[in-house]
């Protein structure tokens, strides 16, 4: 657990499904060799980009064993890991290990909604979950809008406390917010990696002190977010934030309101790109409009990806 080190740049696939909504495992061969020709840190599988919340567990197995495959041990997969109570997730936690994940993003629970909440109760889950696993644990605030819960300080001191938390997501999409707490886990005794999920402000978050971004974004530009992760790392702040600048305009227009819908904006962006064939959704999600995916397909245009 010590030696697994998350940084740079980690995108969250997306699910490429049929047009019955099944997971299309051709497509995402295809797809994880073409996203693994950089030099990411890892990839995160069946989280929300790739429509996890919305899989069968045997499903989620599968997809995770597929991308294993392909990658071995080249670099870490990190798998969603979504239950609705603590017994629940243990098996899961127990199955994804067994499926090859090397660590865990764990979702916030129902549990866990309102306000105010008591550490215990997300520090029983987690610990639950380390303890019977045994695998390294990334956190996971993410911002209400998308079904999140963001955890006070207090909180989030508890849950470092437990020795298989190595990192955490932090995605309120709120810059003070995420300045808060990577101020906060620096002034701890443990060590515990900072990841951005702020698809909003990948750069600045870096420039803050972030190790990484496991991002949906980065399935998009990968090459390009690669290179940005990559000058910062070498102090080149200039020539990172033009390439941030640059694709400001695209991730300004995929996680636009409703955020909700990010997914199926990725999705037609990889279409347009030529990397998927279809952009099927499961439901309940749906696909994007026709205003949309002109937005989108300006936006690729705009920063000169097509």
């Amino acid at each position: 657990m010590d030696s697994l080190r998350l940084k740079g740049i980690i995108p969250a696939i997306v699910l490429p499904l049929t047009s019955t909504y099944q997971p299309d495992e051709d497509a995402l061969k295809e797809y994880i060799k073409w996203l693994t020709k950089w030099n990411i840190g890892g990839l995160a599988v069946n989280v929300d980009t790739g429509e996890g919340p919305h899989l069968y567990q045997k499903e989620k197995v599968r997809v995770l064993n597929v991308v294993k495959n392909i990658v071995g041990n080249r670099i870490p997969v990190i798998a969603g890991l979504q239950a609705s109570f603590t017994s629940q997730a243990v098996e899961a936690a127990k199955e994804t290990k067994e499926a090859g994940a090397d660590a865990l993003l764990v979702f916030p629970i129902t549990a866990f909604y309102g306000s105010p909440l008591h550490p215990e109760v997300p520090y029983a889950y987690h610990k639950a979950i380390a303890s019977e696993a045994r695998i390294p644990i990334v956190l996971f605030q993410l911002q209400r809008d998308l079904g999140g819960v963001e955890y006070d300080l207090a909180c989030l001191a508890k849950l470092t406390e437990i020795k298989e938390v190595i990192a955490i997501k932090e995605a309120s999409f709120d810059a003070m917010k995420f300045l808060n707490i990577m101020r906060f886990l620096q002034s701890l005794p443990s060590k515990i990696a900072v990841l951005t999920g702020n698809d909003n402000f990948i750069f600045e978050s870096l420039l803050l002190g972030a190790e990484g971004a496991l991002i949906g974004f980065g399935t998009l530009a990968t090459d390009l977010q690669v290179e940005m992760f990559e000058l910062t790392q070498e102090k080149r702040y200039r020539e990172a934030r033009e390439i941030a600048e640059r694709l400001q305009p695209l991730a300004d227009v995929i996680f636009s309101s409703p955020v909700r819908n990010y997914r199926a904006r990725i999705k037609e962006a990889l279409v347009m790109l030529g990397v998927l064939k279809e952009a099927h959704m499961r439901p309940p999600l749906t696909p994007v409009t026709r205003e949309e995916r002109e937005a989108v397909k300006q936006a690729l245009r705009k920063v000169g990806l097509l």
